[in-house]
């Protein structure tokens, strides 16, 4: 504490008040200095304190100097595209899996046309078409068909559904269900025109009626017309030169003339497989 004689007392603190009420030019009477407060920051030049750090450092053989921040995500981080792209495909991958036949489920494409077809469908799906696979009873048709469906999900495609049914399946969502009133046949008609990608495993398999083949038109024009990429399987030619049963006749002039324009018709051949398994 500062001592006792220096702070002025009441009746120095009146005279000066009246010393300079009647002479207003006389020198003021001193005042104690503040003590300032140690809650107050200190202000000290940035420049030549961060200076004396840098000389410091350098003396231990530090360098402080700022070198470039990279602030972009990896990709294993949010924000990188190809994190987002792994995402995708995950869960691609956990839908398809989960209504493909435990048979199938780590199917892997082998056949280069139908390696080069599902490439196309993940570059540009309008462009990709239709694949159709057919060949003998147990050449492999459905386990290309499967990979090919794997290989696309993989690659993550945003915003793009793959549904895989067999032909039979399909027309059984497509009848009426007595038992199920909320069963609506229009829904799934729309599911199967307007998924992205539509597998029909077998499509020669079906009993044949007018409302069936109406049905088959419509899901195929459909797609057709809005360029969706469509996956089949059969074991009937195209057309048989012998006059046999064939695709045309099953399906119809109509939609044999769009499979001819936008399908890739890719024949699998060889032993029956499923031999091994018995």
């Amino acid at each position: 504490m500062p001592p006792t004689d220096s702070i002025p007392t009441l009746a120095q603190i009146q005279a000066a008040i009246d010393q300079a009420a009647a002479d207003p030019h006389a020198a003021p009477t001193p005042r104690r200095p503040e003590t300032p407060s140690k809650r107050e920051p200190r202000t000290v030049d940035s420049a030549p304190a961060m200076e004396r750090m840098r000389e410091a450092l350098a003396a231990r053989g530090l360098d402080l100097t700022a070198g470039p921040v990279d602030d972009d995500p990896t990709p294993d981080e949010p924000g990188h595209p190809e994190y987002h792209r792994r995402m995708r495909a995950d869960i691609a991958l956990k839908r398809l899996e989960a209504t493909t036949p435990k048979r199938y489920r780590q199917a892997t494409v082998t056949h280069p046309d139908v390696i080069a077809w599902a490439d196309r469908c993940i570059a540009d799906p309008e462009t990709a078409g239709a694949l159709l696979l057919f060949g003998d009873v147990g050449t492999g048709k459905t386990h290309q068909a499967y990979g090919a469906l794997r290989r696309i999900a993989e690659a993550g495609l945003a915003d793009f559904q793959i549904l895989a049914r067999t032909a039979a399946d399909m027309h059984g969502d497509l009848r009426v269900h007595p038992s199920d009133p909320t069963h609506d046949i229009e829904q799934q008609l729309r599911r199967y025109c307007r998924v992205s990608l539509l597998y029909l495993d077998d499509i020669d398999v079906f009993k044949e009626s007018e409302t069936t083949e109406q049905n088959m038109f419509r899901i195929f024009n459909d797609r057709y017309n809005e360029y969706l990429p469509l996956i089949m399987t059969s074991n009937l030619l195209v057309r048989d030169p012998h006059g046999g049963r064939d695709l045309a006749g099953i399906l119809g002039e109509r939609l044999t003339s769009r499979l001819a324009q936008n399908a890739t018709i890719v024949p699998v051949s060889g032993t029956d497989l499923r031999r091994d398994y018995r």
